[in-house]
């Protein structure tokens, strides 16, 4: 153990299905830490855009992240200094969806039509664009066609997610759902199709009577589901990382525990993941499934590792990457290694 004296330790989740989200709505989190005389920080929460801008570029140190892949691995190829210390996957609705009035029916009825997807405005890696891209590679291959089958058309989107904390726009609320823009693009007749995901999506495609044009989150192919939120990524910063790896397994201890506590408490589970997301305990069930609380764990296993480079190369392919960088080199499995240890003991 490192003689590193820390006073508080910056962390951030995001508003999905996590174990790290459940361990802090839980308590261990912010216990497992006290033990050791530190206060956590949320990154997320802070009402400074320079820290929250840590939340999507890792720039903070001594910190640690659990949410979306396209953020840490877009830090990463930015020469960002962390590791990947721990990968989580659950399954989520993602589908495209149109309206009764475009004809479209079938993936094969997308030939030739507008496919719209938001831009937003640079500043940090677009994941929503990244993510819709993916989702709509995705549904087209199930029917043999490519994204050159469709037509791209941007839906622009002013706001940044950094901007507006708190501003009157929101209506008291902390952030505005995804998918606003390209539904009103969508019932403008503008665009003919769009991708959408989790409880958002959900709700949004049950709010304008949508028709579902393909539903493939729970696809038997991981190659079809794997998107942003499919593994979702715990990275530390070097310095945590390096410095303190004591802390880091003490973490993913926390993180084991929250598991577990899931595995024996499927309705708690539901309603603590509904009250994380800011939606219903009904729209969790349809769009995570009924075994939600049998996949919120930690590993690091080899299939994992693959499909986060797997998406890693789907985002440098289509120009979200700095540059590229090696997986295997990322990964670090020394706190997860010590923290199943002291499980097992």
């Amino acid at each position: 153990m490192s003689d590193e004296k820390l006073s508080e330790i910056w962390y951030t989740r995001c508003p999905v299905p996590t174990p790290v989200g459940l361990a802090a709505q839980l308590g261990y989190l912010e216990e497992t830490f006290a033990a050791e005389g530190i206060a956590l920080r949320s990154i997320i929460d802070s009402p400074d855009p320079a820290i929250r801008q840590s939340h999507f570029n890792h720039t903070l140190n001594w910190s640690f992240r659990h949410g979306g892949n396209v953020p840490p691995i877009r830090a990463r190829s930015e020469g960002r200094k962390t590791r990947l210390v721990g990968i989580t996957w659950t399954d989520e609705f993602q589908a495209v969806i149109t309206l009764p009035q475009t004809g479209i029916r079938s993936v094969s009825d997308l030939k030739g039509r507008r496919f719209g997807i938001a831009r937003r405005p640079e500043g940090i890696v677009d994941f929503h664009r990244a993510t819709a891209l993916k989702g709509l590679v995705s549904a087209l291959s199930l029917e043999g066609l490519s994204h050159r089958d469709v037509e791209i058309v941007d839906v622009a989107v002013r706001d940044s997610v950094l901007d507006k904390f708190g501003d009157a726009s929101l209506f008291g609320l902390r952030r505005r759902p995804p998918h606003g823009e390209e539904i009103a693009a969508l019932i403008r007749g503008e665009i003919d199709a769009i991708f959408v995901k989790g409880t958002p999506g959900i709700a949004v495609a049950n709010l304008i009577g949508a028709v579902l044009v393909a539903d493939f989150g729970f696809h038997s192919d991981p190659n079809i589901r794997v998107n942003s939120g499919s593994p979702r990524l715990l990275t530390v910063d070097e310095l945590l990382a390096e410095k303190r790896p004591d802390l880091v397994a003490r973490l993913i201890e926390a993180i084991f525990r929250a598991s577990e506590w899931a595995k024996a408490h499927p309705d708690d589970t539901r309603r603590f993941v509904a009250r994380e997301a800011g939606a219903t305990e009904e729209q969790v069930l349809v769009a995570n499934g009924p075994d939600l609380h049998h996949h919120l764990g930690l590993s690091l296993e080899p299939g994992l590792i693959a499909a986060v480079g797997a998406y890693k190369d789907f985002l440098l392919e289509w120009g979200f990457l700095a540059g590229d960088f090696d997986i295997g080199e990322w990964v670090d499995p020394r706190p997860l290694e010590a923290a199943t240890r002291r499980a097992a003991a």
